[in-house]
C-alpha cells in the first residue's frame, strides 16, 4: 500500500492538517488500515521535500500546519492511478514457501499442513463474510475492502486445494512430490576457473 500516494489524493481534493490526512485515510479504507499519526508526517515531510506538497502557514508546530498539493504532486498522483503494480514474478508468499518445504521434510505429511492452513483461511472467509453483511450496507470502502479480502482468501484457499490434487496424483503415479535439490559442485580453493 503506497501511503505516499493516498495522502497526495486525499490532499488533492484541498488542503488538509496532518491528524485530518490520518482520521480521512483511515475512514477512506474502510477503518481496515490504521495509521499511525508518526508515519502520516514522515511522509508529508519527505512529499514535501520531494516537492510534491508544500506546507502552509508558518506555524513550527507541524500538527497544526496545513499541506495542499503541488502540480508536480498531481502528475506523480496521476502516474501512480495509471501505472499498474509489477505482478510479472511471483511474490514470497510464506504459505507458498511453507508448503514446498514441508514436502521434502521427513515425518512431515504435505496434507496435513494443507489442511491445517485451508481450514484457517476457510475460518476466516467466514469472519469476513460476517463484518460485510453487519458492516458494508453503511460503508462502502470497507466493503470493497472486504471483497478483495474475500477473493484474496479464497484463491489462496484455491491454490492449496491444487496443491494437494497435484501431491495427491503424483503419488498416486509413484513420483516423488518433489525432487530433493541437487548439491551444488563445491569449487576446489585455489580452481582457475
Amino acid at each position: 500500500m503506497s501511503v505516499r500516494h493516498a495522502l497526495l489524493a486525499l490532499l488533492s481534493e484541498g488542503p488538509k492538517y496532518g491528524l485530518q490526512l490520518r482520521q480521512e485515510f483511515e475512514a477512506r479504507t474502510g477503518d481496515v488500515w490504521p495509521l499511525n499519526v508518526g508515519q502520516v508526517y514522515t511522509t508529508l515531510q519527505r512529499l514535501e521535500r520531494d516537492g510534491m506538497v508544500v506546507a502552509e502557514g508558518q506555524e513550527e508546530d507541524s500538527q497544526h500546519k496545513g499541506y495542499r498539493i503541488t502540480g508536480e504532486g498531481e502528475h506523480e498522483l496521476a502516474a501512480w492511478l495509471c501505472t499498474p503494480p509489477d505482478l510479472s514474478s511471483p511474490p514470497r508468499h510464506e504459505l507458498v514457501i511453507k508448503v514446498l518445504v514441508a514436502t521434502t521434510l521427513p515425518g512431515v505429511d504435505v496434507h496435513d499442513v494443507i489442511q491445517v492452513h485451508r481450514r484457517y483461511l476457510v475460518e476466516l472467509m467466514q469472519q469476513w463474510t460476517r463484518l460485510k453483511e453487519d458492516q458494508s450496507r453503511v460503508d462502502l470502502g470497507f466493503a470493497l475492502v472486504v471483497d478483495a479480502e474475500l477473493f484474496r482468501l479464497d484463491s489462496v484457499i484455491r491454490w492449496l486445494d491444487a496443491a494437494d490434487g497435484r501431491f495427491k496424483r503424483a503419488a498416486a503415479e509413484g513420483r516423488p512430490a518433489l525432487r530433493p535439490p541437487l548439491p551444488k559442485p563445491r569449487r576446489r580453493m585455489g580452481a582457475v576457473t
